[in-house]
């Protein structure tokens, strides 16, 4: 009797596939040991390529495709899908759309705006600066978003450098309005979110958009020229002075709003906004990548660490915007039962250290934080698509064909890029620290910031390596590792980083010295365990024969200051260090810090509980340290 095999012979493969799956196996084991992150790599160049191709077609075929236009054409698409959820408030994608067009035709009967003109618009979270922001943006006008933590002098520093046609005003901001206005250019028209006025030639536009037509306006006044022409100015206090109108364009709302898309979101999620509107971060990431991604966005007035993960429940999340603070503030709530029931999938942001980045992940569960890097001006981005902790992205030769970067040696003495003999710039070993500088060419362009020539030219580099080239200073160190991740290093210049905002110590020692008994005031960041950023913290010379006035100096920081900016610690000197270059000089001071033990100055410390600076004392000092103590 004949077997099995005999009846049916098993096929016998050619000679050449054994050494085919060897050969197969061994380059999947090389590939994994030399080159571990090269698919994920692949899988996020592709993406990038990909997007970059959709936009050139569009251009190819005399198309310009916004932002806007995608919303538009997502309202007559999908008009009854939840497009933002405020307070329990759903808001359509129709109802978005429609109520922006009222917007749209009250400014257009009421002010002879053309296109291209600004509109400055002052307003916390809620609906309605959407709404403007949309219905102004239907008009072809340039939205400057206004900061609403900045006032008085730095607040009309900011409406008259971005020469505003309009001003529009939050109903919950009247009263920073109040203080600005008897000084507001007398060509600046004001509207405010309401319907009556106290004050005088001060327009309402609430009643106005109840009496308006939802009909759209015409098309020809929002349809966009080219991707380059100016649509947004975000504020950003950059490297030095005073708040600085970003010029953003089409093209870096559409790069900002495939930040979603690229980290994995889709059309499913439910998207959690808690960062203040006036932000990039917010507004084009947000807002924009909920557009891009046709998705759901839920809108929080202010952020809330104990509604937080509550909200996240509520409205069903998937997707959280965060910044470094924001995820510490966090960690530092009480632990609860079932922290982990959420669906929260992606956390996408910037700034979080590795040690809450670890904890974050131990306590909420398998969220995949999406770091990224960017300037809100800038022309260079990076985003961790592989989820290495502390890492703000990776970057490879083939990146860098579409994204030309280098790190470039700093000297911190003289604050400003090493040139060798021969007058170039010279590039860091990897794992050392250098000064960021992207290229800037037709690809990566840089906008600059509205009416300040002086401030664009400044942010640029020429002759870094040879004749002509061009450069965009980002003012950030950075550190590429032997594997290529990038790690975010410090802040040059006279900025430092606090709360999740950047504070410009020119601002602080300029509000510091209206003072009448300050000689001058050296403004500087320290650095606070377990916390984010650096602390604001004040050197003081005093007047001949002046004495300190704490509760003067308390009123005038948090009168003239946003509260992220007011110094937290003060140190009063006898004589102001200076650099050979009679710069102030920082580095000695920073070191220090605000230790009384090791300080021989008088050191102060500003209590928000008792609303005044206090002498620091060794116990105060400990408690600081210790996070007994509020900050």
């Amino acid at each position: 009797m004949r077997g099995w095999d005999d009846l049916y012979p098993l096929p016998v493969p050619p000679s050449w596939v054994p050494g085919a799956a060897v050969g197969i196996l061994s380059l999947h084991f090389i590939q994994k040991l030399l080159f571990p992150y090269f698919w994920a790599d692949l899988r996020y160049l592709l993406k990038v390529f990909t997007y970059g191709l959709r936009v050139e077609m569009y251009r190819l075929q005399g198309r310009v495709v916004t932002v806007l236009d995608k919303f538009v054409k997502l309202a007559e698409k999908q008009p009854h899908k939840p497009f933002l959820i405020y307070e329990g408030t759903i808001h359509t994608y129709r109802d978005v759309d429609r109520r922006s067009n009222r917007i749209a035709q009250v400014f257009l009967q009421h002010e002879a705006l053309k296109k291209g003109d600004t509109v400055a618009l002052l307003m916390g979270n809620e609906p309605d600066f959407i709404h403007v922001w949309f219905g102004l943006a239907k008009l072809g006008c340039v939205v400057a978003f206004l900061n609403f933590n900045v006032r008085f002098r730095s607040l009309l520093h900011c409406v008259s450098s971005c020469e505003p046609k309009i001003l529009v005003v939050g109903a919950d901001l009247l009263g920073t309005l109040e203080e600005v206005l008897p000084k507001l250019q007398k060509d600046v028209s004001v509207w405010i979110m309401a319907k009556d006025s106290t004050f005088p030639s001060v327009h309402t536009l609430l009643d106005k958009i109840e009496a308006a037509s939802e009909d759209p306006v015409p098309v020809n006044r929002c349809s966009a020229d080219n991707l380059k022409s100016a649509v947004l100015y975000i504020f950003t206090s950059g490297t030095t002075g005073l708040p600085k109108a970003a010029v953003i364009s089409h093209l870096q709302v559409l790069k900002g709003a495939a930040g979603l898309w690229a980290f994995g979101a889709t059309s499913e999620d439910i998207i959690y906004i808690t960062l203040p509107l006036y932000h990039s971060a917010a507004s084009l990431l947000g807002i924009g990548g909920c557009i891009e991604l046709g998705a759901t966005c839920v809108l929080k007035k202010k952020f809330s660490a104990s509604q937080f993960w509550s909200d996240c429940r509520k409205y069903n999340v998937t997707v959280i915007q965060y910044i470094g603070e924001l995820c510490r503030y966090l960690c530092n709530q009480p632990v609860k039962e079932g922290e982990k029931n959420h669906k929260v999938r992606l956390a996408v942001g910037n700034g979080v250290r590795n040690d809450v980045w670890r904890e974050f992940l131990d306590r909420f569960g398998a969220v995949k934080i999406c770091e990224f890097y960017g300037a809100t001006e800038g022309n260079i981005c990076f985003m961790n698509h592989t989820g290495k902790i502390g890492s703000v992205g990776r970057t490879n030769f083939f990146y860098k064909l579409f994204f030309p970067f280098d790190l470039i040696k700093y000297d911190f003495q003289k604050d400003e890029p090493i040139r060798n003999k021969h007058g170039w710039c010279e590039k860091v070993k990897k794992g050392e620290a250098g000064l960021l500088i992207s290229k800037v060419n037709a690809k990566n362009p840089f906008f600059g910031y509205a009416g300040n020539k002086r401030h664009t030219e400044k942010k640029l580099l020429c002759e870094v390596f040879k004749k002509g080239d061009l450069y965009f200073n980002t003012g950030d160190l950075m550190v590429q590792d032997h594997d290529n991740f990038m790690y975010f290093w410090d802040r040059i210049g006279d900025t430092f980083r606090w709360k999740g905002e950047n504070v410009a110590t020119t601002e602080v020692s300029d509000v510091i010295v209206m003072l009448d008994f300050v000689q001058e005031a050296n403004v500087y960041g320290v650095s606070v365990p377990d916390h984010e950023g650096k602390a604001g913290m004040a050197s003081l010379i005093l007047k001949h024969n002046a004495s300190l006035d704490l509760e003067q100096m308390y009123k005038q920081v948090v009168t003239y200051l946003p509260s992220y900016a007011c110094p937290l610690f003060l140190r009063v000197q006898e004589k102001m260090e200076v650099t050979g270059t009679f710069k102030q000089q920082k580095f000695r001071l920073v070191d220090e810090g605000f230790n009384p033990s090791t300080v021989t100055d008088p050191l102060y410390f500003l209590d928000n509980s008792k609303k005044a600076y206090v002498l620091l004392t060794k116990e105060l000092h400990e408690m600081i340290l210790s996070g007994k103590m509020r900050l």
